[in-house]
């Protein structure tokens, strides 16, 4: 079983084929993310610098603060919609409190700026209408690991794509929260978060400092293997490599602040703090959607009890208009959520957080208590604003402008050491299988890597 699969609640899929397996981000370029942007309104006289900036290979938290460092500014004068894939080639807008000069003088390694003009206006978190990607998934493989023609990769990419539509509706997936919002290979910001909505800061510091993490750098497994043994002291900082920048600026506070946790925990950036919380969120939705395909309920369609919202004209959930499902209406809302009007939803809980009714209301309390979130008020005393009233998710979100086609297998001297390693214990993924690219249109919140899943059935290391 995939432990990170288990611990993030990604279990289960929403047809039985055998999907086609393979990697993804076998090289940087395999992967690329457009942003679609929400106008916003240039100004001359306007305050911020408007910039398109594509990056290869960036996270985005640490890009923002080389861009801060460079422009000599504080890391909250910058603006952006969303995080993207660190091992991609993305491009999105970035709202800048800089002159437009000093913006486009800017020269980063694998960064490209483009200056768009001047606005009053500030970008948010989700301020996105979506995302337009491009993605190949490559070393296709049947489930015992016997590469796929590129013939029978299509084959199995198309009866996937029609049972999907069966069960879910025309252009429907699973809205899994994607293994990016825990920290992939080391989902660290849920243990995390559940540290910090019970004010326990010691632990939620260690835990991001020292949590173990098996795809990680040979070097930070070294230092949190330390940290874990030893806890924090001077030897710790002459091992972090040049990259574990957030961590460094937690370790240099606690020398300087022994007893300060909260101190250190505000260094990360303060939406990676939020993150945390948001993480910790996520696996309860997660295994909420699990427990619900489990239980044999259906995804698309409600049941009564159930708590359905409608989508605006940005494929996002209207919360305020979210009604419970009863008896009497079950007809008259089944048949706008088979239109795509209304939708049904999953719970990311807080203080104000209202469950489903009925038989999905109580799958969610007891994800909720197996979660040891029962009691949770969800209020944080320390950083008030890391609180949350909690919200509903969609439990199927929305694909677009979908299409596929066949690439040729690519020399293995342009691809990652994983590809250079070959297939491990575990992997589901052949050299010499087919490469298959795909292409489709997300609203925001969704992510490509739980669609691909979809497709592939491999394990979330290969996402």
């Amino acid at each position: 079983m995939d432990s990170v699969a288990q611990a993030i609640g990604m279990i289960g899929y929403a047809t039985k084929t055998d999907g086609i397996g393979g990697l993804i981000k076998a090289r940087v370029s395999d992967f690329r993310v457009e942003e679609i942007a929400t106008p916003i309104h240039f100004d001359n006289k306007g305050r911020f610098t408007v910039a398109k900036i594509t990056l290869t290979n960036w996270e985005t938290n640490r890009f923002c603060n080389q861009l801060a460092a460079a422009l000599k500014i504080p890391r909250n004068r910058i603006f952006f919609a969303g995080t993207k894939d660190k091992r991609a080639v993305t491009s999105q807008l970035f709202v800048i409190d800089a002159p437009m000069n000093k913006v486009s003088a800017v020269e980063l390694a694998d960064v490209e700026i483009e200056v768009l003009g001047r606005s009053h206006q500030k970008i948010g978190f989700g301020n996105h209408r979506g995302n337009r990607f491009t993605i190949i998934v490559r070393g296709c493989c049947d489930s015992e690991g016997t590469p796929l023609s590129n013939e029978d990769a299509m084959r199995e990419v198309e009866r996937i794509q029609s049972d999907m539509m069966d069960s879910l509706g025309d252009g429907r997936f699973p809205n899994w929260i994607g293994p990016q919002r825990f920290g992939s290979g080391r989902p660290v910001t849920p243990v995390v978060g559940s540290h910090v909505v019970r004010d326990e800061w010691e632990e939620a510091v260690m835990a991001y400092l020292s949590m173990e993490g098996k795809n990680e750098e040979e070097e930070a497994q070294k230092v949190r293997k330390y940290i874990r043994e030893h806890g924090v002291d001077d030897s710790v900082i002459p091992m972090l490599p040049r990259w574990m920048g957030f961590e460094r600026k937690m370790i240099e506070h606690l020398l300087a602040h022994p007893e300060d946790y909260v101190g250190a925990f505000r260094k990360l950036p303060g939406n990676l703090q939020l993150m945390t919380v948001h993480a910790l969120q996520s696996i309860v939705f997660n295994k909420s959607l699990f427990q619900r395909i489990e239980a044999g309920l259906p995804l698309s369609r409600p049941v009564s009890g159930d708590i359905v919202g409608r989508l605006d004209d940005k494929g996002q959930l209207d919360v305020p208009s979210c009604v419970v499902v009863e008896d009497r209406t079950l007809p008259r809302i089944s048949r706008n959520c088979e239109l795509g009007r209304l939708i049904t939803t999953g719970p990311l809980p807080g203080s104000e957080i209202t469950t489903c009714e009925g038989e999905p209301g109580l799958l969610e309390l007891a994800t909720l208590e197996k979660e040891g979130l029962g009691n949770v008020s969800w209020s944080v005393e320390a950083i008030p604003r890391l609180s949350s009233k909690g919200t509903r998710r969609s439990l199927v979100s929305h694909f677009q402008e979908f299409s596929v086609d066949t690439v040729p297998i690519a020399e293995a001297s342009s691809l990652s050491k994983r590809w250079d390693a070959g297939p491990q214990d575990g992997d589901r993924w052949h050299p010499e299988g087919a490469c298959i690219r795909f292409r489709f249109v997300l609203s925001s919140g969704s992510y490509a890597t739980t669609l691909l899943r979809e497709f592939m059935q491999s394990p979330l290391s290969h996402l």
